[in-house]
């Protein structure tokens, strides 16, 4: 099916869940772009890295469509009144954002890696803070459910995350931010169950979870080596959700402590191998790093995009803001660096999903992306003047969510000699 025919697919059916397009294309004669043999020179040619899937240009067209329709209404009052609005939250259940990778059997969408990476990235053109409870749960939570999960815990919890239910990752503490693993929540072990005492910060949509994976140490003796993934539901004995953060940015993105008071958890929900937390971390967040190089290349990309088209509005002098070549410079260095971290966040998110080493590239994409995002959204408010500093246009709120990406550690990959850290927006 040419593309043409897909977008007008698309236009006519704005409103319709991006699930039942995958679900549509899953029985099409569907094929990922592979290499073509070069005719003239006898050569194997590659596509480049933006060249898209049927399902990945419908996908990145559906989630712009809705993201502009039903978002960007609400964005301006989300971050004033520092709350996610329960209608977002329903609306992207609906629109299957909440189970990209997950099988249809547990009712998702089945789709990539890399399609999850496209929906972050237009979510975070319309509203950072979507971008963030939408890939913490695709990158984060549905990953570790999808490998480690038992076929009951699967069953249990995948349906739930897919259609209604949000997840929550739990590991950082108040003195193992960036040295994740010295974390200081326990779990003791009794009989057929654990106890977990202790305390997390940090923790991302904490106030909407319905299910939290905690890093809890059942041997501190054994140091990071003790560290055990459990399955905590929102409504267990002793859990305590407490006031959650005021933020400079992604204020709409709930960011709450937890202290757990003698939590009792049976020993079925410990996810994946005893001790073996600290090895799923370091996996989990790496894939993460990629998903915020998106949510960053995204931030940027739509601060840009609202910038731009007032340069070619404003007139002073008798021409254009962007007439003048002082100005053109600015903005093509500005889009220069754009692409370019789209290309490497893009090139990680290939990596990954051709099972390929990803770790060194997914730091750098992270590191970059959210260097361009601060650089962006600074020289958007230098061109828009005075009206930049205002909260009459958006770009002042890009500039406050855009901190968050500078404010982890730059991380070293194993291959460089280190271990990785973390990022607290996670």
């Amino acid at each position: 099916m040419s593309s043409l025919v897909g977008f007008q697919t698309l236009r006519q059916f704005p409103r319709t869940p991006w699930g039942l397009y995958q679900s549509w294309l899953r029985r099409t004669s569907y094929a990922p772009p592979a290499a073509a043999s070069n005719q003239t020179g006898g050569l194997t040619s590659f596509p480049p890295l933006q060249t898209y899937s049927e399902e990945e240009s419908m996908t990145k067209e559906a989630v712009r469509k809705y993201a502009q329709e039903r978002i960007a209404p609400l964005v301006s009052k989300m971050d004033e009144n520092s709350a996610m609005d329960e209608e977002v939250i329903k609306s992207l259940f609906e629109q299957g954002l909440m189970g990209i990778e997950i099988d249809p059997e547990y009712g998702g969408t089945g789709s990539s890696f890399f399609s999850s990476i496209l929906v972050i990235e237009e979510l975070a053109k319309v509203d950072p803070s979507v971008a963030v409870l939408c890939d913490i749960q695709n990158t984060l939570i549905n990953t570790l459910f999808v490998k480690l999960g038992t076929p009951a815990q699967k069953e249990k919890y995948l349906t739930r995350l897919s259609t209604d239910m949000i997840g929550s990752f739990c590991l950082s503490e108040a003195e193992s931010g960036s040295d994740a693993f010295s974390l200081k929540t326990r779990a003791d072990k009794h009989k057929d169950y654990y106890i977990i005492n202790g305390s997390k910060m940090w923790i991302s949509n904490a106030e909407h979870a319905g299910v939290f994976l905690v890093m809890a140490n059942v041997d501190s003796s054994a140091g990071y080596r003790g560290i055990t993934c459990f399955i905590v539901d929102r409504d267990a004995e002793g859990l305590e959700i407490c006031k959650k953060e005021n933020k400079l940015g992604l204020r709409a993105s709930s960011t709450c402590p937890l202290n757990f008071d003698n939590v009792k958890v049976p020993e079925k929900n410990i996810l994946g191998e005893v001790g073996h937390g600290y090895k799923y971390a370091i996996g989990m967040l790496n894939e993460g790093r990629i998903g915020i190089g998106a949510q960053m290349l995204g931030l940027a990309q739509g601060c840009f995009d609202h910038t731009i088209p007032y340069t070619r509005q404003r007139v002073q002098f008798g021409k254009r803001i962007f007439d003048f070549q002082g100005m053109q410079h600015q903005i093509a260095h500005v889009a220069t660096q754009i692409e370019a971290a789209r290309l490497l966040t893009y090139n990680a998110a290939r990596l990954r999903e051709a099972g390929r080493p990803f770790i060194k590239e997914a730091c750098m994409a992270k590191y970059f992306s959210a260097e361009v995002a601060t650089l962006t959204t600074s020289k958007c408010i230098e061109w828009m003047g005075g009206v930049g500093f205002t909260k009459d246009y958006p770009i002042e709120k890009y500039y406050r969510d855009c901190k968050i990406g500078n404010s982890g550690v730059a991380v070293i990959g194993p291959e460089w000699g280190g271990i990785s850290g973390c990022n607290w927006t996670l």
